[in-house]
């Protein structure tokens, strides 16, 4: 098996991957079987446009929350927690703990 080289490494929301998926679809005319559970299962799960994740996202990066990560953004768009608990597990997960002025602040955000 050839060596894979992995040149960038970028986390995307749900709604991103989806777009991504729709496009490789209308390229190919046919997805993968693992491409085709992902692209149903977003279609399932998502509520949100592309364009509002970017802006979303982009509020959340302009938060300059301290050690918050765009892969923990892209979890806080896809779970999209409703309260301070929630959020602070979807964190605990990654190794981070914020603040509560911080948990105010995204949970701000995303409302």
């Amino acid at each position: 098996m050839p060596e894979i080289e992995i040149i960038n490494e970028t986390p995307l929301t749900l709604i991103e991957t989806k777009s991504i998926l729709e496009k490789v679809e209308k390229r190919d005319k046919t997805l993968s079987e693992r491409a085709k559970r992902t692209l149903e299962y977003a279609n399932k799960i998502t509520k949100h446009t592309p364009q509002e994740v970017t802006v979303l996202k982009k509020k959340l990066e302009g938060l300059d929350v301290a050690r918050l990560k765009l892969r923990h953004i892209t979890k806080i768009i896809d779970i999209h927690p409703v309260d301070p608990d929630s959020l602070r597990a979807i964190l605990i997960a990654e190794s981070l703990t914020l603040n509560q002025e911080d948990l105010k602040k995204i949970l701000e955000c995303i409302k």
